[in-house]
């Protein structure tokens, strides 16, 4: 196979051997992948670009295009996803202000991935919203004091625009009666996510993860998907059979058409004009189903097959609902700190958000091996978990202050993107993210996805949150499934991580102990789901006898780690070429010090049994 390099020399990869990086000479063999994807050689899995690799410019664009079209369809779910419990109102100004939290999320998106492939983890990680911090954000959202008031008559204060009294007595508008709640929002988020830094900083992070096991990780992943159905059927109930045909799409191309590959006309210098094939089912599953769905739901608009009676319960599968966004967004926003006002911190919500803080970042390490082994890079070592832990830390601050509604963490999606397309190369990535901010701060492009009928979102919704919870269950592979203690903490977190948050819902301000500050603690503790079933599963699995080996402890270790093939010498060197800062660091004779910095524990004699940091296991 031959490649065409940014200089325009081509290189010629021959697939099944194991490199990482171009070779310098001129018209010779260049190797691809990784040495620990040796299994390559049978499935012809060999890299096109590695990490280290720089794509020419436009191949770097159209392979960042695809990652970004990618992470697109799992952003936009999360503030329409909100909205609602924001009580952003459905008329022109609650469009556009759904059009701006989508624009803010894009923004907020790719800074933090040009931050975590520059100077963080420095792998081809997508950094994007996280359903993690939805359900602690949900239950602070379901507060008394947050709870959507009715609109006052239109001719109260003879005001040309929908004012209401807001829970607190004071009278306001609809963009206000929103943003108070993103205030609270955003300074849980903000303060909660310090926890990050503060583990990034210290290298604490492996003392944390002792505690860990896929026991643990798997009912709080799995009961994030679950606690999410009401979700799911308030939207796909405006038109079931549109919600069903969009499910059925996405299930159809990403699991039936999978391995089917689309011949596309392309062209290089070297091949000229031909024909690749691209398994863009596989690739693209969530745009194929949203646009056939979107354009059924056109049909049905145009031919008023879908009733034109706002009052009929499916007038919203209509396509022209919120038509008027587009118009109405203005072409350019910068999104900045602040934006939506001074967020506010409370107690409750800062408790409440640490789940999510936990949950980020445990599956942001899980990432980080996974992506590593894809893109033909080394196990990261200790200082580059800290170092992308670190940063993903700053990354939630920051959707903190800016207000997207949510945290960042690392993209599966895109990770497993990686594996399809043989393209490990940061430099895409950063592309992408580069893609993100530029778009981002365009609102009329955010405004196009407001547009996107109910039902269609709630059919993407039946398929993503059922995604969510089987990775979740998927954890349990690792653990022994014939032993009735695992059996057990299984069984009994995953059914009270479901009744207590419900029970609560159904009992709003049953728990009455004379202090409000302490009544919200516990409301929105006891109406997070993960936060039950996780910290139910932490406390028995790590208080209930059993091996290393029963806990799954044993297996997951290794699963992370992976096996090491090389001598020392070689491997210590493509270690500080992947994972070392783009700039000097020894400057200091204190860096050996930092838990961050390439130097920590960089004298010690390193052990290929531990390589990649396991010892913080």
């Amino acid at each position: 196979m031959e490649m065409e390099t940014e200089n325009g020399k081509t290189n010629t990869v021959e697939e099944g051997r194991t490199n990482y990086g171009f070779v310098p000479e001129d018209n010779i063999e260049v190797q691809v992948a990784s040495a620990d994807n040796k299994k390559s050689k049978k499935d012809g899995s060999a890299l096109l670009y590695s990490v280290e690799d720089t794509p020419a410019w436009y191949t770097c664009l159209v392979l960042g295009l695809q990652h970004y079209l990618i992470a697109v369809g799992a952003l936009i779910g999360l503030p329409l996803l909100l909205a609602p419990n924001l009580c952003i109102a459905d008329d022109d100004n609650g469009d556009v202000a759904r059009a701006f939290l989508i624009s803010s999320l894009f923004f907020n998106s790719g800074i933090c991935t040009l931050l975590q492939t520059t100077v963080g983890v420095r792998l081809p990680i997508m950094q994007g919203g996280t359903f993690s911090f939805l359900p602690p954000t949900l239950a602070i959202l379901a507060l008394p004091h947050n709870q959507c008031p009715d609109p006052l008559p239109s001719e109260f204060r003879n005001s040309s625009v929908t004012l209401y009294n807001d829970t607190d007595g004071s009278i306001v508008d609809g963009n206000e009666l929103w943003m108070r709640r993103m205030r609270e929002v955003q300074g849980a988020i903000a303060v909660a996510s310090v926890l990050q830094i503060v583990l990034g900083l210290t290298g604490a992070i492996g003392f944390l993860l002792r505690f860990i096991g896929p026991l643990t990780i798997a009912p709080a992943v799995a009961l994030i998907g679950l606690d999410l159905f009401s979700a799911a059927y308030f939207n796909a109930s405006v038109q079931w059979g549109i919600a069903m045909f969009t499910a059925f799409v996405m299930i159809l191309c990403s699991q039936y058409l999978k391995n089917i590959k689309v011949p596309i006309p392309t062209f290089s210098r070297a091949k000229k004009c031909h024909i690749t094939r691209t398994p863009l089912f596989k690739m693209f599953p969530v745009l194929f189903a949203l646009i056939t769905a979107w354009i059924l739901c056109l049909i049905f608009t145009e031919t008023n097959v879908f009733p034109t009676d706002p009052n009929h319960p499916n007038y919203r599968a209509r396509t022209d609902v919120r038509s008027n966004v587009i118009s109405n967004a203005p072409w350019f926003r910068f999104p900045y700190p602040g934006q939506w006002g001074l967020p506010r911190v409370t107690v409750a919500g800062v408790v409440g958000m640490f789940a999510g803080v936990v949950a980020g970042f445990v599956e942001s390490i899980g990432d980080y091996y996974a992506c590593a082994r894809l893109s033909g890079a080394p196990n990261p070592p200790s200082h580059a978990i800290n170092r992308g832990i670190l940063v993903e830390g700053f990354g939630c601050v920051l959707a903190g202050v800016i207000g997207t509604g949510t945290a960042t963490t690392s993209f599966s999606e895109n990770i497993g993107a990686i594996g399809i397309t043989r393209v490990g190369s940061r430099r895409v990535l950063q592309v992408a993210g580069g893609l993100f901010v530029i778009l981002g701060m365009l609102s009329k492009f955010g405004s196009i996805f407001v547009a996107i009928p109910d039902p269609v979102i709630g059919g993407l919704f039946c398929v993503m949150f059922g995604m969510i919870a089987a990775v979740g269950i998927s954890n349990l592979q690792y653990v022994d499934l014939n032993s009735p203690r695992n059996l057990f903490i299984i069984g009994f977190s995953l059914f009270m991580g479901l009744t207590v948050p419900e029970w609560m819902k159904a009992n709003r301000g049953v728990i009455n102990t004379g202090v409000l500050e302490v009544d919200q603690i516990l409301s929105v503790l006891l109406e997070t789901a993960m936060l039950v079933g996780g910290l139910l599963a932490l406390v028995l699995d790590n208080t209930i006898p059993g091996t290393e080996k029963e806990r799954g402890i044993v297996s997951w270790r290794r699963a992370q780690i992976g096996d090491v093939t090389e001598d020392e010498e070689t491997l210590n060197k493509r270690i500080e070429e992947c994972y070392d800062l783009p700039f000097p660091t020894n400057c200091c004779r204190f860096s050996k010090y930092v838990p961050f910095l390439p130097e920590f524990g960089r004298e010690e004699k390193y052990d290929k049994k531990d390589e990649g940091g396991s010892s913080q296991f």
